[in-house]
């Protein structure tokens, strides 16, 4: 095990009783709650793991190769047993590695920097100024995350700042994902509807944007934003179509989406200006107060993303995003949620470009009763859409709604606008409310729904799903005939299906995600013990 300096102090049994762990005060439950660990049984299934519980505390934190190390919080208890905390530091400023220690838990206690802002411009290896005007340089760094590893927040405005010209590394498995959560899942106090227990994942990149804080023209480095929720400077925007923040793979985050500051929050997963370098694969968001994921502007693609009761919008992208999203699950809680795609370009500067184009291919969304929207899908601003091979279920509200105020989202290809055209779709069948369409700022329901038929025979919103287990294709949509992706975006992967899962034997969901009343996306390769997302996975 790399630079781990640690001791057991503690054996499993009556020597446990003696170990004097520190309680732990949850964020708004009055006091120190300490839950005593209770037996669970498991059956292993993966053979190189022995699985016992409950999990016991060790006696410190293992070394990382930042000189200000982690913090010894001292234990906590829960329904899955006992754990040591280790504290992250507020700022990491050397490459460091966490490591998957049996019994350890790593903790962000408030806004928890990765590096210093590089600036808008890649440039040397040190690169990185400590404040402003200061003659002493930081190298950029990566924060490594190995599989298997729980973070949890000890505050609820605690988020995870990756700022420019940083990365981080977090690759789990389909066997140990790694899980960004609270401190109240930790204790076995989260459930169904629990959500906005801290701020989230935050990602800040140098590639292009629009509507800018700082500076201008957009889409030039000159252009900056600000972090939506943070009350201290966290920018981002460059002009590095191939920036890389790093990569997120195998990655759960709970429960997040505390509001910050007066009318912003942070969603589960916020990408801000990151480049096509950066890498967002299996990745579950789940229970956000706000959005399940935003999308500031930039050039990253996602692959297999599973949202399930984000608060607010379920996809939500603007300010000049270029993209594209393939094999997407979201699925409201019911009644709560708003749209699950909320589209924009500028924020209302319609002129600006890079204009966002939304691209999602093989995705279901589904739509449990009402909304703040009022609709499925909401695109404005001007905005490009292209969504291919899809099945969107509302049956309570309408399904799609353009707003043409501005600079009219239906006008026709223009390059010296950065204009696709009108929103395009094929293969795309929805269940929708007695008003399919919605139009407002000029356009009308008659419009939408030319628009929406324009793309091809296979589009449909009359269509009765037969999906199984919540968003598994059935009989219904089998029968629908598909897109081939690549013929939108050379990124997409040819596939003969519409939907996010083709079938019962499509399983690419399963292992990594948790469960919860939302969405059961249960398996063999994880003992149901451990994949209720009001539980934690077993670090035995």
């Amino acid at each position: 095990m790399k630079n781990v300096r640690w001791m057991v102090a503690c054996a499993v049994g009556a020597a446990l009783a003696g170990c004097g762990a520190e309680e732990i005060a949850s964020p708004g439950s009055g006091g120190n709650i300490t839950i005593n660990p209770a037996p669970v049984t498991q059956t292993p299934t993966d053979p190189t793991i022995t699985v016992s519980d409950p999990a016991v505390a060790l006696g410190g934190c293992p070394g990382i190769a930042d000189p200000a190390g982690l913090t010894d919080g001292g234990t906590i208890k829960g329904p899955t047993g006992e754990y040591r905390i280790c504290v992250l530091p507020a700022r990491i400023t050397r490459s460091s590695t966490l490591e998957r220690v049996p019994g350890v838990l790593y903790a962000l206690n408030g806004r928890t920097d990765v590096g210093y802002d590089c600036g808008p411009t890649p440039g040397t290896v040190l690169e990185c100024k400590l404040t402003a005007g200061a003659t002493t340089d930081n190298a950029a760094v990566t924060l490594t995350i190995d599989p298997g590893v729980i973070l949890f927040a000890k505050t609820g405005t605690s988020w995870l700042a990756v700022n420019r010209g940083n990365r981080i590394n977090a690759v789990g498995t389909a066997q140990r994902p790694i899980v960004f959560t609270s401190q109240d899942n930790v204790l076995g106090l989260a459930t169904d509807t629990s959500q906005g227990k801290w701020g989230g994942v935050v990602l800040m990149g140098r590639a292009p944007i629009t509507d800018c804080n700082v500076g201008g023209p957009p889409g030039t480095a000159s252009c900056w934003r600000d972090t939506e929720g943070s009350t201290t400077a966290a920018q981002f925007g460059g002009a590095t179509p191939a920036d890389s923040s790093g990569t997120l793979d195998y990655v759960q985050i709970r429960y997040s989406g505390f509001i910050l500051s007066a009318n912003t929050e942070l969603q589960a997963l916020t990408l801000e200006g990151t480049g096509s370098g950066t890498t967002i694969r299996h990745v579950h968001s789940h229970n956000s107060s706000d959005d399940g994921i935003e999308i500031f502007g930039g050039r990253t693609s996602l692959r297999h993303f599973v949202v399930t009761g984000a608060d607010d919008d379920t996809f939500d992208a603007d300010t000049g995003w270029k993209g594209t999203i393939q094999y997407a699950i979201g699925i409201h809680k019911t009644p709560r949620g708003d749209s699950m795609i909320e589209l924009d370009s500028a924020n209302g500067l319609e002129s600006q470009t890079p204009r966002t184009h939304f691209k999602l291919a093989n995705f279901t969304l589904i739509s449990q009763g009402s909304n703040s929207n009022g609709v499925a899908m909401m695109m404005r601003g001007g905005a490009d859409a292209s969504l291919v091979n899809g099945v969107v279920t509302a049956p309570s509200i309408p399904c799609l709604q353009f707003n043409s105020s501005g600079l009219d989202i239906m006008a026709a290809a223009d390059a010296n606008l950065d204009k696709a055209g009108p929103p395009l779709f094929r293969s795309v069948v929805m269940q929708c409310s007695g008003t399919p369409f919605v139009g407002t700022g000029g356009a009308t329901p008659a419009l939408v729904q030319s628009t929406f038929l324009a793309g091809g025979a296979s589009n449909s919103f009359t269509f009765t799903p037969g999906l199984t287990g919540g968003f598994i294709n059935g009989a219904a949509e089998t029968n629908v005939a598909a897109t081939d992706p690549k013929t939108l975006d050379a990124l997409f992967d040819t596939t003969t299906y519409i939907g996010a899962v083709k079938d019962a034997a499509d399983t690419w969901y399963q292992g990594w995600t948790c469960n919860s009343g939302t969405a059961n996306f249960s398996s063999l390769a994880s003992p149901a013990t451990r994949t209720q997302c009001t539980s934690l996975p077993s670090l035995l």
